[in-house]
């Protein structure tokens, strides 16, 4: 391949894939062998933020990234292993085992069209051990099925809440009051997405202290509103914007230096 990012759009409908047809991907291929998979979580992000947050959140950083790359962005894959928080109502969750076989299959499928790099940006912490379990299962499965592409398939996760610019920035912001779930980072960018979102933010009691996580009934016990030492009453939508822009910058960084790697 000449370079490995195609380079800026003007919109992010340039990028995305489903948007484009079959003929167009294989031009695509012609030159860039990368590709983005948004991959979020449907899950309780405490009593005022959105269940979609770890989705709604990997969407668009994957979006502003394949708009400032170039690189074409998949369907974000919207539910993901979530069982620690069945204990609140809407969460949806996929079993690690279920997840596990949805991301091998993925990659399956575009390593299969002569995708090589398959960089995944990810919403939900809950997802990395699955998510790099299915990349190694994919990799062998590439080889068994004799895959072109086998030797030259890698994969990468990228999360993006734990790019150390972003968590710079949300440390300068909110310090400690940031936590772990339900932070005050992730929900300013639901609020730049979704202004809407406006009207359920309000002051909270003191949140239960991050903690160990085993299952929902106990996740419940010590964490009774679903948040994890965090208070997202201190997001701003202004901060939202600033999250995302520096989010996919510093993933843009990534990306570039990973579909050139050996």
């Amino acid at each position: 391949m000449s370079s490995p990012l195609p380079g800026p759009v003007s919109s992010t409908e340039a990028i995305r894939l489903a948007l484009r047809s079959w003929p167009e991907v294989d031009r695509y291929l012609e030159q860039y062998k990368g590709v983005i998979i948004p991959l979020g979580s449907t899950e309780q992000h405490g009593p005022t933020g959105a269940i979609g947050t770890d989705a709604l959140t990997a969407e668009a950083v994957a979006l502003e990234l394949g708009r400032q790359s170039g690189v074409l962005v998949t369907p974000a894959q919207a539910f993901g292993m979530a069982e620690h928080h069945l204990g609140f109502a809407g969460t949806m969750s996929l079993q690690p085992n279920t997840l596990l076989a949805v991301l091998h299959d993925l990659v399956l499928s575009l390593a299969t069209h002569g995708f090589e790099r398959i960089f995944v940006v990810n919403g939900h912490g809950g997802n990395i051990a699955t998510a790099k379990a299915a990349f190694a299962q994919a990799y062998g499965t590439a080889t068994s099925r004799g895959l072109p592409v086998a030797p030259r398939l890698r994969c990468r996760l990228a999360n993006w809440f734990m790019a150390g610019p972003v968590m710079q920035h949300a440390r300068a912001l909110y310090g400690d009051r940031e936590g772990q779930h339900a932070t005050p980072s992730e929900i300013a960018l639901t609020l730049h997405l979704h202004p809407s979102l406006e009207d359920k933010q309000r002051p909270l009691p003191e949140p239960a202290p991050c903690g160990p996580i085993h299952g929902p009934a106990d996740f419940r016990r010590r964490h009774p509103d679903g948040r994890m030492g965090s208070d997202p009453f201190l997001a701003k939508a202004d901060h939202g914007a600033e999250f995302l822009s520096t989010a996919a910058t510093a993933l843009r960084n990534d990306l570039a230096t990973f579909l050139t790697a050996a």
